[in-house]
């Protein structure tokens, strides 16, 4: 029985993927299940969470989004049986890949398939629709009314989050980056209030969303970043200019949120650019922190004691 891993070179950092023949899995037992892979969604492979997890092997198994039918059980699974339809997320320190005729899972990485729902729809959505719903319901709290700009809404993870935002009652706004996104959108009209088309360089984001708004602002923006970044956070020397037509600018961004706004974003490196840009402005002079005069080490413990009371005013700074 084949499975499919990847393999990346340790010298141009290069994925190779590779079918390798899998051992026969071990008994079934205590919370795991044998289940029969009956589809497995594609997403690209984080490498460099990988790497900073640790989690780097010679062959590392692909496919985590699956759906299927249980084979066997352990003896101490108690939510699912033989023949039953599953959904889940493979661990990302799951042996087995998704992509594989026979797994093994443990129980508490799936749920039980509705049976109006396809296997590949499944596999499909599962991956997406947890992201989805964990950056409008958990991080940012969406509730009806609410209005809510999602960046590249006909991405895979775009088009599901438009969807839920709708059905909750919400007010969607969405980017498009060329003519074919632009009319996956229109087909998802009346879920959407507005397509802002970027594909030309020429339309200003946070001006037709400050528009839309009647100048109140987003309350939400969802920036889901899996193919590009979908924010631009860079200077104009470290982009493409062909990219830097589309994008539009974190400053704008912040522009368009309205008051308590949330930025939900999948950028890792976002708050290294936030914290470049500080001290960039710090260094012009747009702003100026309130000191207090520099104290040595051993008064450190005095003035904590202060603070902790919240009785400074000033910043205090240990200068060593």
């Amino acid at each position: 029985m084949k499975g499919l891993y990847f393999q990346q070179s340790s010298t141009n950092g290069e994925i190779t993927f590779v079918f390798q023949e899998k051992e026969n899995l071990p008994i079934t037992e205590d919370n795991f299940v044998k289940l029969q892979v009956k589809a497995c969604a594609l997403s690209q492979i984080n490498t460099k969470l990988l790497a900073e997890m640790k989690m780097e092997k010679d062959f590392f198994p692909v496919g985590r989004e699956v759906a299927g039918i249980v084979l066997d059980v352990g003896t101490k699974v108690s939510f699912l049986q033989p023949d039953d339809e599953v959904v889940g997320i493979l661990p990302l320190d799951s042996e087995d890949p998704g992509l594989c005729e026979v797994i093994r899972v443990h129980e508490h990485y799936l749920v039980h398939k509705p049976e109006k729902v396809t296997w590949t729809e499944a596999a499909g959505a599962i991956r997406d629709g947890v992201r989805a719903y964990t950056a409008l319901h958990y991080l940012s709290h969406l509730s009806p009314g609410k209005s809510v700009l999602i960046m590249d809404g006909a991405s895979a993870f775009g088009t599901i989050a438009i969807q839920l935002a709708h059905h909750r009652g919400a007010k969607v706004i969405s980017t498009a980056y060329s003519l074919e996104d632009k009319q996956c959108l229109e087909r998802l009209r009346s879920s959407i209030a507005r397509v802002i088309d970027v594909s030309n360089g020429k339309v200003d984001v946070a001006e037709s969303c400050l528009e839309e708004t009647g100048g109140l602002g987003v309350d939400i923006v969802l920036d889901a970043g899996d193919i590009h970044l979908q924010v631009r956070l860079y200077s104009k020397d470290d982009e493409p200019a062909v990219k830097l037509q589309l994008l539009p600018h974190k400053h704008d961004i912040i522009t368009l949120l309205g008051v308590g706004g949330h930025w939900i974003t999948t950028e890792e490196s976002l708050q290294l650019r936030i914290l470049k840009d500080v001290m960039e402005k710090l260094s012009a002079g747009i702003f100026r922190p309130q000191l207090d005069e520099p104290i040595p080490l051993y008064e450190a413990k005095v003035s904590m004691e202060v603070i902790q009371k919240n009785q400074g005013r000033k910043k205090q700074v240990v200068q060593f």
